[in-house]
């Protein structure tokens, strides 16, 4: 075991011996070398003169890496003396990941075959570049600084003599390997588009921060953004890139389709945008934000604050806002072309029937897919992307359950068809409801009824004034009359799977409208 390896073993024990300041500064030196000399070159230019460049962002991250990890084997974070130092070294590594994603989709964009959007953001992402490579430079400089504060000797330090430009030639090899043989690509194809319109309807948190002014961003951490929720979304979308790149690239279905590469960019490109996001959330809670942050660069501040917000917001969040909305409607229009037609029966909603919380969910599933889906009553369609079309369809529902409801009141008064007199018929039509209601073939809402003021006094029968009356109750919300109706909905599979969830789920309602939990599947309703 060498003498750093010793020291490291015994400051990481509890109670272990303390390492003397002098000592640290010389390991940081002889091992940080490389690190203060990148500093140096980086401090010593202009912002306009910096280029992030792959050979130079990989050894900044290979250097603060490595710094990083070094320092809190001492418990840098933790002392006084040393804290800022390791801080400013975390923040090096921070932005020049930053850097090293810009910098790659700026490579990559001509590839991505990504559809228009408001911004320029190929201009965007040449200037967000631009500016990180200045932010990296101005923390370069702060960290060269630093080291002279803790008395790390960097006299001798000069810029390194490995130069760190790139030249590349143009082009790009051909592309001459067959198509691979992949299973049920299509049924692949389909669940990345829903998996995309999935994340779509989670991306309600982009969507809100690209409106969000300048002078409300610090407003909107915790809550809405935060480095957690960003990370989490970020996983999602590098998981629907990989599963994309496992199962449909290469294949014969992806030459055969000229949007499946479309969708794979915008899932590609709203990855990496997240990766900025996120690391840039991270920078503000770590080291800016009022409340959370850690006062070392808080209170002595090196990164411009409202620039990094500005990319954080404006350029990242905006701009996967917009990307996210372009991939949605190419993910519809997919699942339009791949879909599979098939039949759905389900009960009617059994409170009131297709009033306005069923037909909202109902139509918001059938948008979320973009898919064209009917709903079929007694021979008429209506279109269950419109939540009017669909209550429209409770004059029909209403009228099968009159219809069914004269029967069952003939069934509990045989004699109803006959003529009583007023007091006789008032009570006929009381035990009818009663008992109907005890053998639960109509549901009450209200106890104890109102009954209108024409009971017992309508012209005609008992069956007839029992059904006017019920129909009473009935429109002033007392009661309602269970039936075993259904509907039929044709259309879209994935659709028909969702709504048929959503039927077994009370349409999100309990039998006296009471709102209750949506599954997770259907977790996208939630929003």
């Amino acid at each position: 075991m060498n003498e750093s390896t010793q020291a490291i073993t015994a400051a990481s024990k509890p109670g272990g011996e303390l390492i003397a300041d002098s000592e640290l500064c010389d390991l940081v030196r002889t091992r940080g070398r490389t690190l203060l000399e990148l500093a140096r070159s980086l401090a010593a230019m202009r912002a306009a003169e910096v280029c992030l460049t792959r050979p130079l962002i990989g050894r900044l991250l290979l250097e603060s890496g490595q710094m990083e990890t070094l320092l809190d084997e001492y418990g840098a974070r933790q002392n006084q003396h040393w804290s800022r130092f390791r801080a400013l070294t975390a923040s090096l590594k921070n932005f020049a990941r930053i850097g090293e994603v810009l910098a790659y989709v700026q490579r990559r964009l001509p590839t991505y075959r990504l559809l228009p959007v408001a911004g320029d953001f190929r201009l965007a992402t040449c200037e967000r570049l631009q500016l990180v490579g200045s932010v990296v430079a101005e923390i370069a400089g702060a960290l060269l600084d630093e080291a002279q504060e803790v008395g790390i000797d960097v006299s001798g330090i000069a810029p390194p003599a490995e130069e760190f430009g790139e030249w590349l030639p143009p082009g790009r090899l051909a592309r001459n390997r067959g198509d691979r043989i992949a299973g049920d690509t299509a049924t692949t194809v389909t669940h990345l588009a829903t998996e995309f319109l999935n994340l779509a309807a989670e991306g309600e948190l982009l969507r809100a921060a690209a409106q969000v002014p300048p002078a409300d961003y610090a407003a909107c951490f915790p809550d809405p953004v935060s480095e957690e929720r960003l990370r989490q979304l970020t996983f999602r979308f590098h998981n629907l890139q990989s599963l994309y790149d496992t199962h449909v690239a290469g294949t014969s279905i992806e030459t055969s389709d000229a949007e499946l590469p479309i969708l794979r960019g915008h899932a590609s490109v709203i990855y990496h945008l997240l990766e900025i996001a996120t690391d840039l959330a991270h920078y503000y809670e770590r080291h800016a934000s009022p409340h959370t942050a850690d006062a070392i660069l808080r209170e002595r501040p090196v990164v411009d604050t409202d620039a990094t917000m500005a990319t954080l917001f404006a350029y990242a969040m905006a701009f996967s806002s917009d990307y996210l909305a372009g991939g949605q409607r190419l993910c519809q229009g997919i699942l339009r072309r791949y879909a599979e037609s098939g039949r759905l029966d389900v009960p009617v909603p059994s409170y009131r029937g297709f009033h306005v919380r069923p037909s909202n969910l109902v139509a918001r599933i059938v948008a979320h897919y973009g898919s064209s889906v009917q709903m079929e009553l007694e021979g008429k369609r209506f279109d269950a992307a419109s939540p009017l079309e669909l209550f429209r369809a409770n004059e029909a529902i209403n009228a099968r359950k009159r219809r069914w409801l004269a029967s069952e009141i003939a069934r509990v008064h045989p004699d109803c068809a006959g003529t009583l007199a007023p007091e006789a018929v008032a009570a006929a039509v009381l035990a009818i409801v009663h008992r109907l209601a005890g053998e639960g073939k109509i549901m009450l809402y209200r106890q104890p009824l109102q009954f209108s003021d024409q009971l017992g006094r309508r012209e005609g029968s008992v069956l007839e004034n029992s059904v006017a009356e019920i129909a009473q109750l009935q429109a002033t919300g007392q009661l309602d009359i269970r039936t075993d109706l259904t509907v039929t909905f044709i259309g879209d599979r994935r659709v028909l799977t969702d709504v048929d969830i959503l039927a077994h789920h009370g349409y999100g309602e309990d039998a006296f409208g009471n709102n209750v939990a949506l599954p997770k599947a259907l977790s996208y309703l939630r929003r």
